[in-house]
Formats: structure tokens, sequence, C-alpha cells
């Protein structure tokens, strides 16, 4: 069966940190659990892209994205969004 998706919004409290989040981002996650993350335009600063098989690989990337050290002083507010199905042939 394949893998959901979701995809987790940052809000940052400060402009210009985007690319150091993507790169923080990048550094802490494994490429198969976190696939995408970019800064981004509008309300939201990062977007980050996740595939998981469970639950609680969702719930540990959230996590540690709040509790980061870094991430977590530069971060004013997240949000998650997980795409309805995982069987839609795109």
């Amino acid at each position: 069966m394949p893998k959901f998706r979701a995809y987790i919004l940052l809000r940052l409290e400060n402009v210009g940190s985007e690319w150091d989040v993507c790169e923080r981002i990048k550094k802490i996650f494994s490429r198969d659990r976190v696939t995408y993350a970019c800064p981004v335009y509008g309300a939201w600063d990062v977007v980050v892209e996740v595939t998981f098989d469970e639950l609680n690989q969702l719930d540990e990337v959230v996590t540690k994205i709040r509790e980061d050290s870094v991430l977590k002083e530069v971060t004013d507010e997240t949000t998650t969004m997980v795409a309805a199905r995982n069987t839609y042939p795109w």
C-alpha cells in the first residue's frame, strides 16, 4: 500500500530565516520521511512534506520540529495537513 502524505506549515518569528530552517530540517530528518522542505510565499513561511505508513511516524516529525532546540527558537506556529487518501492515483 502506498505511503500517506502530510504537509507541515511553519510560520516563523523572523523574516529571513526560511532557508536556515529548511537546512535544519534537511539535517535532522531522513529523506524517506521528510521528502521536501521549501520556503513559500503567503501566510506561512515554510512547507514540509512528510511521508509515513503509520500516524505515529508523522507525530514523531511534528514533535521533533516543535521540540528541536534550533527550530523552536524561530518557529512561531505550525499546522499540519494530512492527505485524505493514500490511494489517489497521481
